[in-house]
């Protein structure tokens, strides 16, 4: 990992992390496992692992593929208790993980949301390795891992194992691609850009030097219009009833403010 640190040029720490869930709906679903291995910008590593007890059952489902069942979790901690622990390891850090924005990010999200914790993107850059995998590769973990480590992925589905190959994949996407940027900013700007947009959602997107929304009724339109058109809507956005990421959500919030993205 100290290799990884080298090349991305790390300004402040960076954590890699993977969650296991009770199933694959960000926002009503729970966290049986977390783990988070974390480059500090000083060169040191912290890997953090911890089971806990989602308050509901864990459907066969879900157990098949992370291997996690109620027995195992029965003695552990809810996420309310770990919060302020999980809060401070994630304090002022980057973020980086393998599909992260769509599932990760949301359900982290939601469970901080629900013990009155906010956990803020707009500060933070965000590397998604499946981004850049399938952007230049698509396939899976797995095979990403197979591709640009050079060996079979064991332990798939358990969170540490995929936290720790997520940072393994994208320091041999480093090596592999020689035209991809090594720094987290840069980095950053290449995922979002493959996404398409100016939020880690893909809501927002450039138009003319604007920001301009991408989906709904207001498709098409610069942000500006819209928040001075139609405040109610993005009052809603930035509401807590709105099913966006955060970062979207306070995109909206300064635009109400009359502060709007600068390209």
């Amino acid at each position: 990992m100290e290799d990884l640190a080298r090349k991305l040029r790390l300004q402040r720490d960076l954590v890699f992390f993977d969650l296991e869930s009770t199933g694959i709906d960000p926002r009503n679903d729970r966290i049986v496992e977390i783990a988070g291995l974390k480059l500090r910008a000083d060169g040191g590593t912290e890997m953090k692992s911890l089971r806990l007890n989602p308050g509901r059952p864990i459907p066969k489902e879900s157990s098949a593929i992370h291997g996690i069942t109620d027995e195992d979790v029965r003695h552990s901690p809810n996420f309310e208790a770990v919060a302020p622990e999980l809060r401070q390891f994630f304090e002022g850090a980057d973020l980086a993980g393998f599909n992260l924005v769509r599932f990760d990010i949301p359900l982290l999200t939601a469970e901080f949301e629900r013990v009155g914790y906010r956990f803020s993107l707009l500060e933070r850059r965000v590397i998604d390795t499946q981004t850049i995998f399938h952007k230049l590769e698509p396939r899976t973990l797995v095979a990403a891992f197979k591709l640009y480590v050079g060996r079979e992925l064991s332990n798939a589905h358990s969170a540490a194992a995929d936290a720790c190959a997520t940072a393994e994949v994208l320091a041999g996407q480093l090596t592999r691609y020689p035209e991809l940027p090594a720094s987290v900013d840069a980095l950053d700007a290449f995922c979002r850009e493959a996404r398409g947009g100016i939020d880690l959602g893909g809501r927002l997107f450039w138009q003319n030097g604007e920001a301009a929304l991408a989906f709904g009724k207001h498709r098409g339109k610069p942000l500006r219009e819209v928040a001075k058109k139609d405040r109610g809507w993005l009052e809603w956005v930035a509401g807590p009833d709105a099913d966006f990421l955060s970062d979207f959500k306070d995109l909206c919030a300064e635009a109400l403010a009359g502060r709007f993205p600068q390209q």
